[in-house]
């Protein structure tokens, strides 16, 4: 059994990618609005996603307004299943040992 993925599993990030994978992207206040987070702890965490590689980031502009649109990266949607069956893994551990 591998180590769990200690970028995805602190909560916030885990919940972050969770999100991003059942959409095709998100902006920046669905995502402070959906995850309940301040704006600096949703930026911190997404900037440690963004440089693991696991979610793309893009910036553009609505009018004068800055806008930011987060998505799931291919290797961060393998390694949030990876992530899964890690767990799923952890778990049948625990039902052997009940046995």
């Amino acid at each position: 059994m591998d180590e769990l993925d200690r970028t995805i599993h602190e909560p916030a990030r885990l919940r972050i990618l969770t999100v991003l994978s059942g959409v095709d992207e998100a902006d920046f206040n669905f995502l402070l609005n959906t995850l309940g987070l301040t704006k600096g702890n949703l930026s911190s965490h997404i900037d440690r996603l963004e440089k693991a590689g696991y979610v793309n980031v893009v910036k553009s502009f609505n009018g004068r307004i800055p806008h930011t649109d987060f998505s799931i990266t291919e290797a961060g949607a393998e390694a949030l299943e990876k992530y899964w069956e890690e767990l799923d893994a952890i778990r049948g551990m625990k039902g052997m040992r009940d046995e």
